[in-house]
């Protein structure tokens, strides 16, 4: 005879449960290459992402092993319980091997967004030429992406007290972030290292169904039969006119 659960006993979960393969395999890199600067200080100089280093010393490796050094035990805790949170989701769903390519693919995006960045004539860009970048954020902001498009709708809690769609959630941290690079902000930000992590992961979840180009062509249509409504007076009828006649 099967049991139920007293009334009076609630349970409550937190984050997606226990760590999958390549999740629990990167937080403990990232711990590991935490420590590494500790013991030796002079590491950092040739394993964060300096645009300088990579384009004239040709220190190639930068762009991937910069997102596992972390500036600061807040740095590292916020970004190892995004990843937990986000990416272990992604990584039942998607399976280990693609969510490990996923995950370098956006975070050397993230690098080259900011590589690409600091060549644009502008004083903010003069300083980021030369200064080192560390962090799994832009790669961190890829899972972002990723988790809206494949859970829009699950709960995300804004700053952890206001609910929001996940794609909600996604695209407020975007115009945060854009807002953020275009005023200045703080300057120990690598807010174009985030933007890039958002537009590579979303452009390569995109590519990789083969549908990036049929969404553009779909929007282009659209747009022209919009405006020959409005411009021949054409209105929707018929049954069911209430809703919405056209699906994506």
């Amino acid at each position: 005879m099967p049991r139920y659960p007293s009334p009076s006993r609630v349970s409550y979960t937190f984050g997606p449960g226990p760590l999958t393969p390549a999740v629990k395999a990167l937080i403990w890199i990232n711990i590991g290459m935490f420590l590494v600067p500790l013991v030796i200080p002079q590491i950092s100089w040739y394993l964060a992402l300096v645009p300088a280093a990579v384009i004239e010393r040709l220190f190639i490796w930068q762009p991937l092993t910069y997102m596992f050094l972390h500036d600061g035990v807040f740095h590292i805790v916020l970004n190892m319980l995004m990843l937990w949170m986000f990416g272990t989701d992604l990584e039942r769903a998607w399976g280990t091997r693609f969510f490990a390519r996923y995950y370098a693919v956006t975070g050397i995006g993230a690098a080259a967004a900011t590589i690409l960045a600091s060549l644009v004539p502008s004083r903010f860009a003069d300083v980021l030429y030369l200064t080192p970048t560390v962090g799994a954020s832009g790669a961190i902001y890829g899972l972002l992406v990723a988790y809206g498009l494949s859970f829009p709708n699950r709960p995300v809690y804004l700053y952890l007290l206001f609910p929001v769609p996940a794609r909600v959630f996604v695209l407020i941290m975007g115009a945060i972030e854009l807002l953020s690079s275009i005023s200045g902000g703080r300057s120990n930000i690598a807010y174009s290292a985030h933007l890039g992590g958002l537009v590579v992961g979303y452009l390569y979840l995109r590519l990789r169904g083969g549908n990036l180009l049929a969404e553009i062509r779909y929007r282009i249509a659209k747009a022209r039969m919009s405006r020959a409504r409005r411009r021949f007076d054409v209105h929707r009828g018929g049954r069911g006119s209430g809703g919405d006649g056209w699906v994506h």
